[in-house]
């Protein structure tokens, strides 16, 4: 009898500390690598065309950096999925799941590029863009927006793998893509001076080559997939897509919410100046840098639970979100020392800019609260992911995106006249009434027999 090749880790068996660094280890390294190649845009548009780039890069990316945790919220609901089935070793449902997953995902794609390439100088003029910078940042939407597909596309494989255990492969994918946009940035921004247009360029060819190395993967394990190319592996079934869409959705709009809030702090801020708005694309910037170990250990601990949770493992589950803010924690520590003490040398990084680095030490000097705050709030959201917890997660988007991230700016800034540094201050505190919520579900222990799974046949 010949012996099924497996795909991803076991993270029902075995140390869960041990379990979840091994897996996280590589998800950390994926999302280091995407942020870093993500900023060599920034510091090359920075160095060979100055604030008005630099502006337009980042203004223009806005639309593509609201859709991208779309597209991980999408994934996140594939992964819940396939997590709870492969931990309850449901291996035929997992691959109907798969190919109704990736169908759903190309076609959400497809919709969002039809719709931004008709609303492209609207959503321009609703983020007041200077005007210094408007024919550069509407040259990267246009073609950033063409690359929708590749970024859901790749989304939904890594769903797909880190779900069943696998987080090495998405590695490799992004490593590749990283590679090829360093690559091009330098050849189309350096050498051929094409500024935003060739960091725009750089950015969708190095997202087709990681979508296709994901595909490549999943055609040679394709018997593991169930991958098949006819109709009927990729028909959308009914019921685990609406399973899908459930947790896809609210998960979806929760992220919205946090983007649209993000997207107006920036569209404020903009209205100050190229001072200001450069210091906060680059602040911006930095922040999701520095929080990748908090963003990955959630991603891991959202899977390690789901697993634990399909197999009934609960104290598992428990000591993955004990061990995940404990870690959390402790480098959250480290990078607030890093941003306190060498504060100029981190944002002197992207900017010789005198104005924007004396701005951006305030500006560092802020988020450290919020660092710690996503650190905690991370750790418990992973129970939340894990179990598939899709009202509980609208109820986080409301509060981060709306009521604790607008609401407290505009506390600071029209009632405390605190002018710009007041978005800055509404930023960092925004996720603390969210982890507050976080921990109190987790504490109550009500996830112990909430998971997708009851939707499903045994």
């Amino acid at each position: 009898m010949t012996q099924v090749k497996r795909v991803g880790r076991d993270l029902t068996q075995g140390s869960v500390l041990k379990g979840l660094i091994l897996f996280a280890l590589p998800i950390i390294l994926a999302n280091l690598i995407q942020q870093l190649y993500s900023m060599v845009d920034l510091m090359v548009i920075g160095q060979f065309v100055g604030n008005a780039g630099t502006s337009g890069v980042s203004i223009g990316g806005e639309v593509s950096d609201f859709l991208t945790p779309v597209a991980t919220a999408f994934a996140t609901a594939g992964q819940i999925v396939i997590a709870q089935l492969a931990g309850a070793k449901r291996q035929s449902e997992q691959k109907e799941v798969t190919g109704s997953f990736l169908t759903l995902m190309m076609a959400i794609s497809v919709g969002f590029m039809v719709v931004i390439l008709l609303m492209r100088a609207p959503l321009l003029n609703a983020l007041n863009c200077p005007p210094e910078a408007y024919s550069q940042a509407m040259d990267y939407l246009i073609i950033t927006t063409i690359g929708l597909p590749f970024i859901f596309g790749y989304n939904a494989v890594c769903g797909i793998l880190r779900g069943m255990g696998d987080s090495r492969r998405p590695l490799l994918f992004i490593v590749i893509a990283a590679t090829a946009n360093i690559f091009l940035d330098l050849l189309l921004v350096a050498v051929i001076p094409l500024e935003a247009a060739g960091t725009a360029i750089a950015t969708v060819a190095s997202q087709l080559a990681s979508f296709i190395a994901a595909f490549v993967c999943m055609y040679k394990n394709k018997e593991v997939f169930g991958l098949e190319f006819n109709r009927k592996f990729f028909k959308i079934r009914k019921e685990p897509t609406l399973i899908i869409v459930k947790l896809g959705l609210p998960q979806a709009a929760r992220s919205i919410l946090v983007r649209i809030s993000m997207l107006w702090v920036n569209a404020s801020v903009n209205a100050y100046g190229l001072v200001e708005s450069s210091t906060n694309a680059i602040g911006n910037k930095l922040q999701k840098f520095l929080e990748i170990y908090s963003q990955s250990l959630s991603q891991a601990g959202g899977a390690m639970v789901g697993q634990n949770l399909g197999a009934k493992a609960h104290d598992r589950a428990k000591k993955t979100v004990y061990w995940t803010c404990i870690t959390c924690v402790i480098f959250a520590s480290f990078v607030s020392l890093l941003v306190y003490f060498f504060p100029k040398q981190v944002f002197g990084i992207f900017t010789t800019d005198a104005a924007v680095l004396e701005m951006g030490v305030t500006y560092l000097f802020i988020m450290i609260i919020h660092f710690f705050a996503s650190a905690v709030t991370s750790s418990f959201q992973c129970m939340v992911i894990g179990v598939g917890n899709a009202t509980l997660n609208f109820v986080i988007g409301i509060m981060d995106g709306i009521i604790c991230k607008i609401g407290l700016s505009l506390i600071f800034v029209n009632l405390m006249i605190m002018g710009v540094y007041g978005y800055f201050w509404g930023t960092a505190l925004s996720r603390i009434i969210p982890g507050i919520i976080c921990i109190a579900y987790f504490c109550g222990g009500t996830w112990k027999n909430a998971t997708v799974l009851k939707a499903k046949k045994a």
